[in-house]
Order: structure tokens, then C-alpha cells, then sequence
């Protein structure tokens, strides 16, 4: 019997988005193992295990963060795939989520709630925090919009981690007073949203109505250890993960891939008390934009939202696009398109069911409008989660 590929995952059990990788090789062994896996507990940015040096093994997985890492990879000279940003090694075939997505996915959560006053605060050491940053920046100004940025999170570190937390909140406060209100703050990773919603707390702002903030990694224990509790991107960590596996898979197979890049979209938002706001002054707007979220998917109008508002018809449109810069009609299209995505990644519900739990009288006028503005038809955009 021929042995089990002997299978290195050089990957940190400390964090969540972490942890989701390693759920996702899990899953592909489930379907195509065995493999016999050599994985220590360790932090982000940890030395190398010292069994790495001189272990006789067919393949690694890594999150290449640092040249250290790297030169433990390079040194193997075995079939090796990156799920980092960090790109120490170019010439390996690279797996990550799609950072520009998660940042055009978080600045339309918070238009959608009104917001037209915009912050990032990151971390400037990392490649997928600039590439957010920036996205996110380019996307609101393609709205004529601005997007502040908070750049000084990058400190070294101090040996008392305490007081670097201190610095940076007394950093974050001092700037966050200067901004204007009401604002959405996008934060690069869960840690740094739950920081800015302390620095929030320490100001007295109203969270979300002054200040709404969103995450991203959806760590669901440090979400819901926050006050209040943080909404966050849902990246798709896990297929990155299962996606990994198969290509290391093909390489230790003999297969030749050399610097193959591969993105994966979000799943979407996890809406949580720290965005769950509608921040425009006008209320019947306010009204009109709560009414659409939570009744997009059961088959509403734009009749049915002047029914809830003492407006007109034409005096509802003309004030919804100023403020929210879109439509009612396309506000109500993109919460119902969103909810098709969710179910299309995370069910096997036929295109029917999905057509009728989100409010399309037709799968054909489903199948339209998804390929309209998502750019790929529904089973693509099925087949693409799934493969």
C-alpha cells in the first residue's frame, strides 16, 4: 500500500481566520485523504518548528509571513503553497481571500446605513491591510466620497503590550475626535474594530449612531466579546483552505505550478449591533431604509415603501439617491441579490427555492438580474464557491 503523503501545515492555531484555513485542509481530506500532517501550536509569526529542519516530508502549506519562514520553505525544496499576502516567495503559487472584494463589500455596508463620512484604521505592516485601505478608499471616491485614514497603528511593539494598547488608544481617540460625525469606520481585522469600539466607548460616542464600525475575519468569540457586539466581514477562509490542499495536492502529484495567484470573494457581512444603524438626518429616509432591509426578499416595491412613508412617489426617489446615492429600487435589488450570493455558497437549495425565499416571482428574471450586476450567472457564480 503506497504511504500517505506526509503533509507540513506551517500555519498559527491562534487566531480564527487561522483556524478557518485549517477547517477548510480538513475538509479536503474528509473528501480525498489521507495524509499525514505535521502541525505545531504556534503564533502568528512564529519561529519555524525545529522538526522542520531536515524533516523528509512530500509537501507545505504556509502562511509565509516572515523571512524566516520563507527561507525554512525555500530550504525544503518540496511541493509548497502560500496562503499568505505577504509574498516572500513569489515564485509559489499564492492562495488568499480577495482583499479589493472585502473592501467594496465593507464600504457598501455602511452606504447602505447612510453613511457618507468614512474612516480605515489598519495596520501598515501588512500587505492586505494597504490593499483594503486603498480599495476601500478608491471605491467611496468613486462615489464622491473621502475615506480617512488612520496610518499610525504600525508602532514597534513595547515590551509591555498594555501600554502599546494604551498608546494606540490614545492615539485612535485624539484622531476619531477630530472627524466628523456621523462616520463609518471599516477596521482592517476584528482586533483593531474592537479597539476603535473602546476608544469609541472612552469618548462617550454613540455606537452605531455616531460612530459605526466593521471588522473583518468574523471572528465570532472576539465579535461577540465586544461592546456592542461587532459587525464583520465574512471572508471565505475556509475554501481558501480547501482550495489549498487541492493545488498542493496536484503539485506533490508532480503537476508543475509556478506563481499561480488565486482570490476568493466574502461571503458577505455578519451584522451586529455596532452597524446596525440607518444614518441618514431624514427620516422617512431612515424609515424608508429600514422598511427595504428587512422586507427586500419577501417581494416588495417601491410602492410598497411609499405606503410606509408620507411621501411621494417622485419626492422619495429624487431624496433616497441624494443621500444613499442609489435608487430605492436598486437599494432593494442589492440586499435581495446579496442574500441569492449567501444561499448559492452556503446551501444547495435548487435556483427556484432560492428565486422564491428572496423575492423573485421568476428564476428567469433571478437569473438576469444576477448576471446583470454580478457579472457571472448564478450556477458560475455556484461552481466558482464550490470548486
Amino acid at each position: 500500500m503506497t504511504r500517505p503523503p506526509k503533509v507540513a501545515l506551517l500555519i498559527e492555531t491562534s487566531n480564527a481566520y487561522a483556524r478557518e484555513l485549517l477547517h477548510g485542509v480538513r475538509e479536503w481530506l474528509r473528501h480525498h485523504g489521507p495524509w499525514t500532517i505535521f502541525l505545531s501550536e504556534a503564533g502568528r509569526g512564529a519561529e519555524p518548528p525545529p522538526w522542520l529542519k531536515g524533516w523528509k516530508g512530500d509537501g507545505i502549506i504556509a502562511r509565509i509571513e516572515t523571512p524566516v519562514i520563507a527561507k525554512a520553505v525555500a530550504a525544503a525544496r518540496i511541493p509548497a503553497v502560500d496562503v499568505s499576502a505577504a509574498r516572500l516567495l513569489p515564485e509559489l503559487p499564492w492562495l488568499e481571500t480577495d482583499d479589493r472584494a472585502i473592501a467594496h463589500t465593507a464600504a457598501e455596508h455602511l452606504r447602505e446605513r447612510g453613511f457618507r463620512e468614512f474612516a480605515y484604521v489598519g495596520d501598515d505592516r501588512f500587505n492586505w491591510s494597504r490593499w483594503r485601505r486603498d480599495a476601500f478608499a478608491a471605491h467611496l471616491t468613486q462615489h464622491g466620497l473621502r475615506c480617512w485614514d488612520f496610518a499610525n497603528v504600525s508602532r514597534p511593539e513595547p515590551a509591555d503590550g498594555e501600554a502599546n494598547w494604551e498608546t494606540q488608544l490614545a492615539d485612535l481617540m485624539r484622531w476619531l475626535k477630530s472627524l466628523p460625525k456621523p462616520l463609518g469606520v471599516f477596521a482592517g481585522y476584528d482586533i483593531r474594530g474592537m479597539q476603535i469600539l473602546e476608544a469609541c466607548r472612552r469618548l462617550e460616542f454613540a455606537v452605531p449612531d455616531q460612530v459605526a464600525v466593521l471588522g473583518v475575519d468574523n471572528d465570532e468569540l472576539l465579535c461577540d466579546l465586544a461592546d456592542p457586539p461587532l459587525s464583520s466581514v465574512i471572508p471565505d477562509v475556509r475554501r481558501t483552505g480547501y482550495e489549498a490542499a487541492s493545488l498542493l495536492d496536484r503539485m506533490m502529484r508532480g503537476e508543475k505550478i509556478r506563481g499561480e495567484g488565486r482570490l476568493f470573494v466574502p461571503l458577505g457581512v455578519a451584522t451586529r449591533q455596532s452597524t446596525d444603524v440607518v444614518a441618514v438626518a431624514d427620516r422617512h429616509i431612515s424609515t424608508a431604509v429600514r422598511f427595504i432591509r428587512e422586507h427586500a426578499c419577501n417581494g416588495i416595491t417601491v410602492a410598497d415603501i411609499v405606503k410606509q412613508v408620507p411621501l411621494s412617489r417622485r419626492v422619495l426617489e429624487t431624496r433616497f439617491q441624494k443621500l444613499l446615492g442609489r435608487s430605492p429600487h436598486e437599494q432593494i435589488m442589492a440586499m435581495k441579490l446579496d442574500r441569492v450570493k449567501r444561499l448559492l455558497s452556503e446551501t444547495d437549495l435548487s435556483l427556484a427555492v432560492i428565486a422564491d425565499r428572496t423575492g423573485f416571482k421568476h428564476v428567469e428574471y433571478l437569473s438576469v438580474a444576477f448576471k446583470r450586476q454580478v457579472g457571472v450567472t448564478a450556477s458560475e457564480y455556484r461552481a466558482g464557491k464550490r470548486s
